[in-house]
């Protein structure tokens, strides 16, 4: 009943976002998803990754099966393309392969390997909606904003120092080498999370179920729940509004050298093409998750995830994507997502609900002190910064406790034994102990 109840409401979730693509004159996730089926996908990298979560569900034997014809689909669709002359991109067979695995879970499979299946299938799926849907978000974003916040979040993030511009300059002085690995980190922030989700979930077909909790769901909430905050609180970033790509639209070239001076903010226009997409930030969202999940793996995982959230952060600051505000917000945002969704997968306790309310209450703070208290924080920096980065420790403390109490609790229950049933007693013959 749960999946199907997620499963219509996905769906008309999915409909919705179609129809006001539609109205705008662009194509939809459903119609951008359907194409993709014979022409040539957008990115072919994330429907392989996509049937390679679906994979988990099956035998060895299965995945290489699955492998080499996606990989045989493929071969005849880029042979029938260099033939036509049309687009080429690799993809149509991992996303045909997921399909069909769809089907035999309703056709040839009963009972729990059914639901297993259609859970793998299901996961893959969501991933590339996902993206889908996410595109479609930043299209409406862009057309149903046309005033941004961006004045409000920079005078704010006086108290927090100006970290963007400090750190856009210091990726200058980096050179093309910094700015590249940054970049690659920015981009490939999906390979990351499929590397520590294909950990977790590497004992599903042995086991024949899915762990209660995974890095796949967080990613799929933040991707789900953020962008509503773009529609609430619309900024589009320093090197847009203050930088060289916003064009006649910037208020002044400025970013990253120095931050222009700071007067009464206001609402500001902007052009109907850049995304409003900093608040919160999503990409540091994303990272804090693969951190948060990559601490349950072995010890080269965990330097990964690290070194990952590090480069995350230093890309979102340093090509002027996001204001220091912002991250703070991604983080606690974050933060309360994972905290929920383990509370739930392990049953709701005082300690998950005071957590899931702590954060739900910074990060509400956060959006109204950017907007209504932005010249407070500006003129009192040593006073509102450190209470701003007090209030998002407060959190990290929060969870960090909480969660370390629930690993507790869940290796104790493991390693208690069940307790034999009363049959089970009596059965069990007594045993005499001889004198000695």
């Amino acid at each position: 009943m749960l999946w199907s109840v997620v499963g219509v409401v996905g769906l008309g979730f999915l409909i919705a976002l179609e129809i006001a693509a539609r109205n705008y004159g662009k194509p939809g996730p459903i119609t951008d998803q359907a194409r993709e089926v014979i022409f040539a996908p957008k990115s072919g990298t994330v429907l392989y990754i996509s049937m390679g979560l679906m994979m988990v569900v099956l035998t060895w034997r299965q995945r290489f099966i699955a492998l080499g014809a996606a990989i045989g689909i493929d071969i005849v669709f880029w042979l029938v393309r260099s033939a036509v002359g049309a687009e080429m991109m690799f993809g149509n067979g991992a996303l045909w392969v997921t399909l069909a695995c769809g089907v035999i879970a309703v056709t040839r499979r009963t009972g729990h390997e059914r639901i297993l299946l259609l859970k793998g299938v299901g996961l893959a799926l969501l991933l590339v909606a996902g993206r889908k849907t996410g595109n479609t978000w930043l299209l409406i974003t862009s057309q149903t904003r046309p005033m941004v916040l961006d004045q409000y979040v920079l005078t704010a993030d006086q108290a927090l120092g100006n970290p963007s511009w400090l750190v856009g300059r210091m990726v200058e002085a980096t050179g093309s080498v910094g700015a590249y690995v940054l970049e690659y980190v920015y981009i490939q922030i999906a390979a990351a999370a499929v590397i520590i989700a294909l950990y977790q979930l590497r004992n599903v077909a042995a086991e024949r179920r899915f762990p209660a909790h995974h890095l796949v769901r967080t990613f799929l909430v933040i991707g789900l729940i953020g962008p509503a905050f773009y529609m609430l609180f619309p900024v589009v970033g320093p090197i847009f509004a203050y930088g060289a790509d916003g064009g006649e639209w910037a208020i002044v070239n400025a970013w990253p050298g120095t931050p222009p001076p700071i007067g009464t903010p206001a609402p500001m226009p902007f052009d109907e093409i850049t995304p409003r997409n900093c608040m919160p930030s999503l990409h540091t969202a994303w990272a804090t998750a693969i951190f948060i999940h990559s601490l349950r793996g072995p010890w080269i995982m965990r330097i990964g995830g690290a070194l990952w959230l590090i480069a995350t952060t230093g890309a979102t600051l340093g090509f002027g994507y996001h204001y220091g505000a912002d991250i703070i917000a991604g983080v606690v945002f974050t933060l309360t997502i994972e905290a929920g969704l383990r509370a739930h997968s392990r049953g709701w306790d005082r300690r998950g609900i005071q957590l899931v309310a702590l954060g739900i209450a910074v990060f509400t703070a956060f959006l109204l002190s950017y907007r209504y208290l932005s010249m407070e924080l500006a003129a009192h920096p040593w006073v509102f910064g450190p209470l701003l980065i007090l209030a998002t420790v407060a959190v990290i403390y929060g969870y960090a406790r909480t969660a370390a109490r629930w690993d507790r609790e869940d290796a104790a229950s493991v390693r208690l034994p069940r307790p034999r049933s009363e049959a089970q007693s009596e059965a069990q013959p007594e045993i005499q102990r001889e004198p000695a």
